[in-house]
């Protein structure tokens, strides 16, 4: 196992050093950047991303980190007529775009193999204490949004398999067909109208992670405050969830039940649970938790930018969208690179998990 666990890290660097040149390559050919940004401020023909970015237009005197790239790179600025072309060089020169982009590349990756992200070009703050100042939003709405799904759907999906075709079956499959049917963002809408404060109930905070004198709270005062300022956001989230997880655990367990172990099992006289749970369940779960990396990374990430929005959570995917939006590079790819090597764990995670429940896997014996 300790040499499957050395191969999969090894193989972690070619992988990330891809994304990140794919990554790197596309920024190259957007168009825009934060030169152009810069000279719509100066003309005052600026848009930001959101509301949040409107007063951070900021300090474009600030030392750039070397990481980013500009379509226009080479060529005339759109917008740029009137200006110095002494003062579009020397901001060339502080975000590094006068040097060839290998060189950027290359300073990127090794400042990133340190962990050394630089600071945002539009927020005078280091891109490090912007992700820790939003990680835990998103990681409030990823690990619950996770939980609630997988100890929901599991068990629903199991008593599905086991009274396959019987009318709670079927109903239970109607409803959750619906939710998944149903878009995030329009449910977390309905559920600020309906107890937010829109035309009925005003029963939870519409914005926020914690109240605004969560520290002066006491201990079960804070435990609740939290609690009461994520059920709306989780609950948005979690209503599409819960179709393929707990469709997948059915049809996992469908395709083992007919197997001829489970036959030869009840032939021996065991009860319908132990056949589930001492057999079938080891068994049945291996496909369930192969796809775990995808749903912890989608609700911790992607999935959450809308639920963030609209709840006005600054986490993570918000952050993400409005870099983007607003050509800041350092917080793009430090957001990517952050985010890839995420994944890549937890997969490698997932994998591990493999073993814990069928310990007649052996990784050992299989090429990476």
């Amino acid at each position: 196992m300790a040499a499957y666990i050395l191969r999969r890290l090894l193989l972690m660097v070619p992988t990330i050093l891809g994304i990140m040149f794919i990554s790197f390559v596309v920024v190259q050919f957007a168009p825009g950047g934060p030169i152009e940004r810069i000279i719509a401020e100066i003309q005052g023909t600026a848009v930001s991303a959101t509301a949040r970015i409107g007063g951070g237009g900021g300090d474009f005197s600030q030392s750039a980190n070397l990481s980013g790239g500009d379509a226009s790179m080479g060529g005339k600025y759109r917008g740029a007529q009137g200006l110095d072309p002494e003062f579009i060089k020397q901001l060339e020169k502080q975000f590094g775009f006068d040097k060839p982009w290998h060189e950027r590349f290359g300073k990127m990756i090794w400042d990133y193999s340190r962990f050394h992200f630089g600071t945002s070009y539009f927020r005078d703050v280091s891109v490090l204490e912007l992700v820790k100042e939003k990680l835990p939003v998103s990681i409030s709405l990823g690990l619950w949004t996770t939980l609630i799904t997988y100890l929901v759907s599991i068990p629903l999906g199991i008593r599905k398999a086991v009274q396959d075709g019987s009318r709670f079956d079927v109903w239970t499959s109607a409803v959750i067909i619906i939710g998944y049917a149903i878009p995030g963002f329009l449910f977390a809408v309905f559920l600020i109208v309906l107890f937010a404060g829109g035309s009925f109930f005003n029963v939870f905070p519409l914005r926020g992670l914690v109240s605004d004198n969560w520290s002066d709270l006491g201990f079960f005062a804070r435990i609740f405050d939290y609690l009461w300022h994520i059920i709306l956001p989780v609950t948005a989230l979690t209503i599409g969830a819960f179709a393929t997880t707990t469709l997948l655990t059915k049809n996992s367990f469908l395709d083992e039940i007919k197997k001829q172990y489970v036959m030869t099992a009840r032939a021996k006289g065991l009860s319908e649970r132990q056949v589930i749970y001492g057999h079938v369940f080891r068994n049945a779960m291996l496909i369930v938790i192969a796809g775990f990396p995808g749903a912890f990374i989608g609700a911790f990430f992607t999935g959450s930018l809308l639920i963030e929005t609209i709840f006005s959570l600054d986490g993570l995917g918000l952050l993400s969208f409005e870099s983007i939006v607003n050509r800041d590079y350092p917080v793009v790819f430090a957001t990517v690179y952050i985010f890839g090597l995420i994944s890549l764990v937890i997969t490698l995670i997932s994998d591990l998990t493999y073993t814990w429940v069928d310990p007649r896997i052996d990784f050992e014996t299989r090429e990476v």
